[in-house]
């Protein structure tokens, strides 16, 4: 190689060579962008065991979902915030309308979570988690559970059941925080029968306007206590509808025949119960 082309091979790579480590640049992240994977995912403040027994602690299994045996896990999806704060609460694979709604309930309901960071910047990001519903055996009855003090015998608990407080009103049944397991001897029930009371709802519904209008259609699940007396008392609904018809399935259940009450040891007793008002056009 001649000497003049040496010298030029030279001057060409000491640049190269000379060159320091670049670091890579990365473009900001659009805060309004939804990320599924990140470098660092959120989690929830106090990690997941403590977030797990906010779950166990806060849920309330639906009344009408435990009488109808309904149980299962349902999958949430949301957003974490950059705040860690928790929006767009959906359900991805549901289970029942109940549980469906109270799983959103207490996700929304839940406390903050550590955002996640992707290239060391705070984003927003989607979690999937599964909340769970699950039933003891025997659930799905509702009963007094007789004062404290009271001589009245108590029916046996299943293994792993705990009592509700005395003197309440309780579902028949225990979830994850516990409640009742005392049987009543009969069950409240309609005068008649359940074909006589959903004949009287069926006389005396007065379909209201806007739902008319709207031409929607529902089964409005009504929870209400029946009282030693027979009548229906601290009606609500469980799931509701809109367009006036919960309004009116509210009506209905207040303006009822009375019912045959429950019965515990000989005595009648205050029972809750839930049912479809059915609106069909």
């Amino acid at each position: 190689m001649k000497p003049h082309a040496l010298a030029l091979l030279l001057l060409a790579t000491a640049p190269a060579l000379a060159q320091k480590p670049v670091k890579l640049k990365y473009k900001a992240d659009d805060p309004k962008t939804v990320y599924d994977a990140v470098e660092q995912p959120a989690v929830p403040k106090g990690g997941p065991q403590a977030y797990a027994e906010y779950l166990a602690s806060h849920q309330k299994y639906p009344t009408a979902a435990m009488q109808a045996k309904q149980e299962g896990t349902v999958l949430v999806t949301f957003v974490v915030e950059r705040s860690g704060s928790v929006g767009e609460v959906e359900v991805k694979q549901p289970v029942a309308p109940l549980l469906d709604a109270e799983a959103i309930r207490v996700v929304k309901a839940g406390p903050k979570w550590t955002p996640a960071h992707n290239h060391g910047q705070l984003v927003r990001q989607r979690v999937t988690l599964p909340v769970s519903f699950v039933l003891a055996e025997g659930s799905g009855e509702t009963v007094e559970v007789p004062a404290a003090g009271s001589t009245k015998p108590g029916a046996p608990l299943p293994p792993g059941a705990v009592a509700a407080a005395p003197g309440t009103t309780s579902v028949v049944g225990t979830t994850a925080s516990g409640t009742n397991i005392i049987r009543p001897e009969k069950s409240a029930q309609p005068v008649g029968g359940n074909a006589a009371f959903f004949a009287w709802i069926a006389a005396n519904q007065k379909y209201p306007d806007l739902a008319r209008k709207r031409h929607i259609q529902a089964k409005v699940p009504v929870e209400f206590v029946v009282q030693p007396d027979g009548s229906l008392t601290d009606v609500r609904v469980v799931q509701k509808h809109g367009s006036g018809l919960d309004e009116e399935a509210v009506r209905l259940i207040k303006a009822a025949p009375k019912w045959e009450p429950a019965m515990y040891q000989g005595k009648p007793i205050k029972q809750k119960m839930a049912l479809p008002v059915i609106f069909q056009l």
